[in-house]
């Protein structure tokens, strides 16, 4: 009875484990919002309300005003997670390999950390796309971000990468980067899995639930179903490619927070680079009364 009893209850835990693991639901802040006290607070009364719990913020320049914006946000329960543009437009081999450019963009981590982050995130950890491909750009992109690792894990803090959507599927040896080569040195993988950027985009605009749940179902597959860090993909509030109407941009989202769930992955980011989540609010608002 006991062998019996014991796969059960494992299969029981399982989904109970999930459950109880709370979900990152965060959305991405720039830095002109980090300057706007009102509409901050906007952004925190109505995302706290549909259970946005995590805030990406740009950090750059960090000015007084940022900073006490930040502690506007900190005081409302909210995550700060960090986040620092590595290679602008993606690096070249002079910065990739440049000591002194990672201590640079380093300074920028420590200030973010001193102003109460507790994650970063690094986006543009990738080679500019028009560089030759070849295998060593993944390596060197990987010793960049184990660098970052070494000096964050004894501060306890947890590093994030971005990475395009078709890292999803296998390695890029244009932009140097492979999940199964990071994965040792992240703690959460971000994917860029907006349906915007797939081709045939004609297609993909029509089928964004198709586009995300491919996406990271393969990224899945590439570990053999043991993903060995969290999964925060990022989804998109629009399509720039395909003309959509407020009512279509809202069920663009939904479907889009729909392959999320069934993917089974940790939680997921919202880009909005103006800011603009009204739609995405109205999403959330429309799941909780569904649900």
């Amino acid at each position: 009875m006991k062998k019996i009893l014991l796969p059960i209850l494992c299969l029981l835990w399982f989904p109970l484990a999930f459950a109880l693991q709370e979900s990152r639901q965060g959305i991405y802040i720039n830095e002109g919002t980090m300057n706007n006290a009102d509409y901050l607070q906007s952004l925190i009364t109505r995302g706290k309300a549909v259970g946005i719990n995590t805030f990406i913020i740009d950090y750059q320049y960090g000015g007084q005003r940022y900073q006490q914006n930040i502690k506007l946000v900190l005081q409302n329960g909210i995550k700060y997670v960090a986040r620092i543009v590595v290679f602008p437009n993606g690096g070249t081999d002079a910065q990739v390999l440049s000591h002194a450019y990672w201590e640079k963009k380093y300074r920028l981590v420590q200030r973010a950390i001193a102003l109460g982050a507790s994650e970063i995130q690094l986006d543009y950890i990738r080679y500019d796309t028009t560089q030759r491909p070849s295998p060593r750009n993944a390596q060197n992109i990987y010793n960049v971000i184990k660098w970052f690792k070494n000096k964050l894990k004894p501060q306890g803090i947890p590093l994030e990468i971005d990475v395009f959507g078709v890292s999803s599927f296998g390695d890029s040896i244009y932009i140097g980067q492979s999940l199964t080569l990071f994965a040792d040195s992240v703690d959460a993988v971000c994917p860029m899995v907006y349906p915007s950027h797939y081709e045939p985009y004609l297609k993909y605009a029509k089928e964004p639930y198709e586009a995300v749940f491919s996406s990271l179902t393969a990224l899945r597959h590439q570990f053999l179903g043991n993903i060995p860090f969290n999964v925060y993909p990022f989804i998109e509030t629009y399509n720039y490619r395909y003309p959509l109407s407020n009512p279509a941009r809202v069920e663009y989202i939904l479907r889009q927070l729909q392959a999320v769930d069934d993917s089974r992955v940790e939680g997921y980011y919202v880009w909005n680079p103006s800011n603009n989540y009204n739609n995405l609010f109205i999403a959330l608002k429309n799941r909780s009364h569904s649900s």
